[in-house]
């Protein structure tokens, strides 16, 4: 069995002491450490979700600002492709009279030296025939 003597008495009174004493310099800096080390925990979580948003909110900015230059540039590139193309038109159109007019230029020169070849052969002529009448007749026509 067991007795409740003096004994018993004094080692719950020193157990009660102890507690008490560890209770004042152990468990509550350890439960204060503990507690500022959550607090700074949250802090730090809430410092990240933040700088997370944050990110978000840019990449979504910069996304649409990328977009919108997209268009910009896709615009102004159809705008200088049907500027180009006009451009290619006229100097074509412009290369295809100076051809057209060279080439009558040409044909008018090509048609006057031939008149003039064909004046010259004519003359030629004449005066070959006059040749070849007078050494056949023998004598000047």
């Amino acid at each position: 069995m067991i007795n409740l003597d003096l004994a018993f008495v004094i080692q719950l009174i020193n157990f009660l002491i102890l507690v008490l004493i560890l209770n004042i310099f152990l468990y509550k800096p350890i439960r204060k450490v503990l507690a500022d080390r959550s607090g700074e925990l949250a802090a730090a979580k809430s410092r990240a979700e933040a700088v997370d948003k944050d990110v978000q909110d840019k990449m979504a900015e910069y996304e649409s600002k990328l977009r919108a230059v997209k268009g910009e540039a896709g615009s102004e590139r159809a705008t200088l492709i049907k500027e180009a193309q006009a451009e290619e038109a006229l100097v074509l159109e412009k290369a295809r009279k100076e051809a057209a007019d060279s080439l009558a230029a040409i044909k008018e020169r090509v048609a006057r030296e031939a008149a003039d070849a064909k004046l010259l052969l004519q003359e030629q002529a004449r005066t070959l025939s006059l040749e070849i009448c007078e050494k056949v007749l023998g004598r000047s026509v």
